[in-house]
């Protein structure tokens, strides 16, 4: 059985890779979009954006915040 201090740095580890994997499934939409010839759907386009650049700022952020 988990203890508390093993939950909080196994949440840890998870929230400093949830940046880069926003940013992953962001690219794979991309590629996928690409790939599939459905590079004009906006809203897909827009949402991938979205996640690129969510997780871009939340890597910075959060990994700061790990970090102090």
């Amino acid at each position: 059985q988990m203890c508390i201090r093993d939950r909080y740095t196994h949440m840890k580890g998870l929230l400093k890779n949830l940046g880069l994997l926003l940013v992953i499934i962001g690219a794979v939409i991309l590629i996928i979009c690409y790939y599939g010839g459905n590079v004009n759907d906006n809203a897909i386009l827009a949402t991938s954006l979205v996640l690129i650049i969510v997780g871009l700022i939340s890597h910075i952020v959060l990994n700061k915040r790990i970090a102090d």
